[in-house]
């Protein structure tokens, strides 16, 4: 509340009393939240209030801490714990009323609150301590001038000082007497003087009586001369009293407070920007999160309006400094600001000294000023004039570009932009791009590189920023742009800087950019035509004189020929490749033609040798510095013993790679992320689900969306396991970028099909399915691929689960779907083996899964039905694969179906056997929707049944489910597939239901069992 507020307005704004009398009381602090980060300050709390039995319990406590770092909050909690331990607890606020002060005022409210919840009690306090009579808020409003609330006191009574402190004293004493008594005190930074003289009295008379006095106040407005600072040192002194100070929230708490204000998906670059730009304050993390859930990341108005009322106590030329120093950004040193500012050393110091005490700013190291907190520099800069804010950067890029102060060309080339010194910026700006990449910052290179970009696509920008060559800055800026994960906006990049060439531009400028073009491209789901690229860039390229550029056309020639399955012309130009690099001595060529041949040694079918020569190109690229060719080869390396079933020797490649990429700063350049997806992947498959998702927890990171993106599609896999449905919340976040990296859509369709479908929502499983093969198809130009023979076999899972709960007609379409799955995976099948592709086992495991789950779903809906030799055989050969590959869910979840397939052919034992097998990993996996699939096969159910069949009044859950069926009109086979038990089996229920409910036919059964309510009323 502000000072202009008069004296009775502001006492009708905050006090109240019984009847109604007075208006609006600040409310009490209420726990309403949980309370985040705070355990710890909480139990001292408790046990130095004496809340909680302890040793240590204190008359008083003083709380401290900055504005919005969550006092209130932590005193609401307070509050709530003493009233359920059954404390009274009187809550007093002191307001800002600059001069206006009214003394008194968190007492007054203090008995205001019991006169309005306990007005005998108050009358008995005022009885035995008449002077607490002046502070009841009736005696103190303008608009009852002679107010006579207790009819033997005068309303001219007036009250000496040391009568009235210990009226108060004795009246806290009265009221602890029938229960133990907790006065709160908040924002005592604005009590009136009387009030800080009524708390040190009240601190210093401690006596025996369950009394606790908590006060708080803000520590970040105790400037030198604030009242409050020299009565905080007093008070501190006393043996009674404690401090507790209240810090900025941890990082990790800060997360926890943002998904509790947020409890959508953010992405972990939001979130982290939140929580750096908070540090910790409670309150501006709530204001910040608001910002994000309005698609805002600008200050809120009213966050801004608050943080710059700190400015508002200082003077003029302490303003000019704070402003001025808000330019330079969060940080800024003595000497910088002095040439900046143009103020002698002695008043700089003066004003300085006075943004200090007023917690503008703090002093850094031995010759800097900071912030208090980031969010008051943003306020302050965002408060300039335009004109203003310009003039400060020129002041800054002159003093910087000077040369005479430590500066970096990051500074100056921000500084130069911002007061539209194009040139200087330019050239600051080249520098600040290539002193990061030599330091190992992508993003922070790219991010220069695309600004000098941006000034120079204006043309007399050009001119006067003098020769530059534009070209090379292109591709410098999207070789950054791909090292920090960035390979779209790399691609636009190049994209860009190629179409602007003028039609006569030389020969080796369109060979640079296409070259480029094609090496970005092929780190990214593209649909450009990269072997015309390559080809193109080739013939643009002289064989002789041999150049280092030829090595580097030649070898991405051959990766683009071994992308397009032109095994020949791929080894040809690698070999031709390797032999110039060699020659040349250039080690990242040689890494990345080796890699390439040792790739085609493995599709040849001889992955040992290609072992071999990956571990020797790796080796010869890290001893060499090259960092993208020896992640290119980790990830091969892991993606050959993958293929192998190799999953620890995999798992340990994958995850070296992934430290590589971080150890070298570019953890989201391709094959860094993508070999940590993948480890992600094989932890998954080995059965290792808590390393699966921590190996892709992206906490406390700020990965770019597409590397977020890959790692949450990863971590569905896991989600989809233990059926935790709310991973779907994620799915509108994922799909926009299935249409741009294939492998995003695969690792999330997978998950999305399960999650759907044990759900019970086949068409949206199926529309997942249909969805992502539309993408991925399109996106890789094929007519199908690979992983569809995954997906296919999922999805047949689902239609399989389905078809036990329909009826003809959808049993009819459900067939025909599988018929169409099926088809669609010997497509899948022919067309690698045309290209000579030989499966590995976890291919082999899924091309069975595929045949069983069409055998089960022709099974169960009567269409060509297998076997009963051909569907076991089916499921025990899926079993093996799985085996043999390593999978430990696939594994378990074929067990479970081998072991409704053994049940249905009247094999219990076996069946018994390996649904034994399957709920053990069930169990350590905690996966939800396996363990309800292997309890529908019996078990315990099955136990209870048997029980309840020896009583013929009463139907088992088995034979409810046979009679729901036969309402249906199934026949005996029919419920016997849906059921997965013998049709004798079935014959056995149908007799001992038409028996319990004495019918004697079918049609009387159910008609007997409706009358009954049997059947809910319905035929289902």
């Amino acid at each position: 509340m502000r000072a202009a507020l008069g004296v009775e307005e502001a006492i009708g704004a905050v006090l109240s009393v019984a009847g109604g009398m007075m208006q609006d009381m600040p409310a009490a602090p209420v726990a309403r939240s949980q309370l985040v980060g705070r355990s710890g300050e909480l139990a001292r709390l408790l046990q130095l209030a004496g809340i909680e039995p302890t040793d240590t319990r204190q008359s008083a406590v003083l709380l401290s801490g900055d504005a919005g770092v969550g006092k209130t909050r932590l005193l609401a909690e307070l509050r709530e714990r003493a009233e359920q331990a059954g404390w009274r607890v009187l809550v007093g606020h002191c307001l800002d009323f600059g001069d206006s002060a009214l003394a008194y005022l968190p007492f007054s409210e203090a008995f205001g609150r019991l006169v309005a919840e306990a007005p005998d009690l108050a009358t008995s306090l005022v009885d035995a301590s008449p002077a607490v009579a002046s502070l009841m808020p009736v005696r103190r409003l303008l608009s009852e001038p002679d107010p006579v609330p207790y009819p033997h006191q005068s309303p001219a009574l007036r009250i000496d000082r040391a009568d009235l402190f210990e009226g108060i004293r004795a009246a806290l004493g009265e009221l602890s007497r029938a229960a133990p008594l907790l006065l709160l005190v908040e924002d005592v930074h604005w009590a009136d003087q009387s009030t800080r003289e009524l708390l040190s009295f009240l601190f210093t008379r401690q006596s025996g009586e369950p009394i606790s006095i908590v006060a708080s106040y803000r520590s970040d407005d105790l400037h030198r001369r604030h009242p409050l600072r020299a009565a905080v040192a007093e008070w501190s002194r006393l043996p009674g009293v404690s401090r507790i100070q209240l810090l900025p929230l941890g990082d990790a708490d800060m997360r926890m407070l943002v998904r509790s204000l947020h409890p959508a998906p953010l992405l972990e670059a939001d979130i982290r920007q939140i929580i750096e730009r908070a540090e910790g304050n409670a309150f501006f993390t709530e204001e910040l999160v608001a910002a994000a859930g309005l698609g805002g990341c600008t200050l809120p108005t009213d966050l801004a309006d608050l943080l710059l009322l700190r400015l508002d106590q200082l003077d003029d030329s302490t303003r000019l400094a704070v402003r001025a120093a808000s330019v330079a950004g969060r940080r800024v040193s003595h000497d910088l600001l002095s040439r900046v500012v143009g103020i002698d050393g002695a008043s700089l110091e003066r004003v300085l000294r006075a943004a200090v005490e007023h917690h503008a700013l703090v002093a850094v190291a031995a010759d800097g000023y900071a912030f208090r907190h980031a969010l008051l520099a943003e306020a302050v800069y965002d408060d300039l004039l335009p004109g203003e804010r310009v003039r400060l950067h020129a002041a800054y890029a002159k003093v910087l570009a000077a040369g005479d102060l430590d500066g970096t060309a990051a500074e100056l080339a921000r500084h130069a932009r911002l007061a539209h010194d194009l040139p200087t910026a330019i050239t600051a700006s080249i520098q600040a791009g290539d002193e990061a990449m030599a330091v190992a910052g992508p993003d922070e290179a790219a991010r220069h590189y695309e600004t000098a970009l941006s000034l120079l696509a204006d043309g007399d920008n050009r001119l006067a920023a003098g020769p530059v060559d534009v070209v090379a800055l292109a591709i410098k800026a999207s070789e950054a742009a791909t090292a920090a994960g960035h390979p779209f906006r790399a691609v636009a990049l190049v994209r860009e800087a190629f179409d602007g060439l003028v039609p006569d531009a030389p020969a080796e400028q369109r060979a640079r950019l296409l070259h480029a073009r094609a090496t970005v491209e092929m780190v990214s789901d593209s649909t450009v035509d990269l072997l015309a690229l390559t080809t193109e860039a080739l013939q643009l390229t002289p064989a002789d004189p041999p150049t280092p550029f030829r090595a580097q056309v030649l070898s991405v020639h051959a990766r683009a020929s071994l992308d397009r399955f032109r095994d020949d012309d791929a080894g040809r130009w690698a070999t031709e490749a390797l032999q110039l690099a060699r020659q040349l001595d250039l080690p990242d060529v040689i890494a990345d033609a080796a890699t390439t041949l040792a790739r085609l040694q493995e599709r040849s079918g001889d992955p040992e040798s290609s072992q071999r020569a990956l571990v020797q190109t790796i080796g010869e690229a890290r001893a060499a510095g090259e960092v993208a060719a020896e992640l290119r080869g980790l990830f091969n390396l892991g993606g050959l013993h993958y293929e192998l079933g190799r999953l620890d020797e995999a798992l340990a490649v994958y995850e070296a790679g992934a430290a590589r990429a971080r150890a070298a700063g570019r953890p989201w350049a391709p094959y860094g992320i993508d070999a940590r997806a993948l480890a992600g992947i094989v932890a998954y498959v080995a059965g290792d689900w808590a390393a699966a998702r921590r190996i892709v927890d992206v906490t406390g990171e700020s990965p770019p969306d597409m590397a977020e993106a890959i790692l949450t599609s990863v971590g569905l896999s896991v989600a989809a396991g233990r059926g935790e449905q709310q991973a779907l919340d994620l799915l509108p976040h994922l799909r926009p970028w299935w249409d741009r990296d294939g492998l995003i859509g695969i690792f999330g369709a997978g998950a999305s099909i399960d999650l759907h479908g044990d759900r019970g929502d086949l068409a949206a499983a199926a529309a997942v399915y249909d969805d992502v093969v539309e993408c991925v198809t399109r996106i890789w130009q094929v007519s199908a691929f690979e992983a569809q023979i995954r997906l296919a076999g999922l999805l047949l899972g689902q239609l399989c689960a389905e078809a036990t709960r329909s009826g003809g007609q959808e049993r009819a379409d459900l067939a025909r779907r599988g018929e169409d799955l099926a088809a669609t995976v010997a497509a899948v099948v022919e067309r690698g083996a045309v290209r000579g592709r030989r499966r590995g086992p976890e291919g082999q495991a899924w091309l069975a899964r595929v045949a069983a789950e069409h055998a089960r779903l022709r099974w169960l809906t009567g269409t060509e039905p297998p076997g009963e030799d051909e569907l076991v055989a089916a499921w025990e050969a899926t079993v093996a694969g799985f085996e043999e590959f390593g999978h430990v869910f696939e594994l378990a979840r074929s067990r479970t179906r081998l072991a409704g397939v053994l049940r249905a052919v009247g094999r219990p034992g076996d069946a018994g056997e390996q649904a034994g097998l399957a709920r053990e990993v069930a169990v350590r996996l905690d996966a939800q929707p396996l363990l309800a699939e292997i309890r529908a096969l019996g078990g315990a159910a099955s136990a209870a049944g048997a029980a309840d069949s020896r009583r013929t009044d009463q139907l088992t859950p088995r034979e409810h489910e046979v009679l729901g069926l036969v309402a249906q009109g199934r026949s005996n086979s029919d419920i016997a597939r849906h059921l997965y038990i013998s049709a004798k089996t079935v014959s056995v229920h149908v007799s001992n239901i038409m028996a319990k409910l004495g019918a004697g036919s079918r049609t009387e059964a159910v008609a007997l069992a409706r009358r009954r309510g049997l059947l809910g009323g319905s035929g289902a």
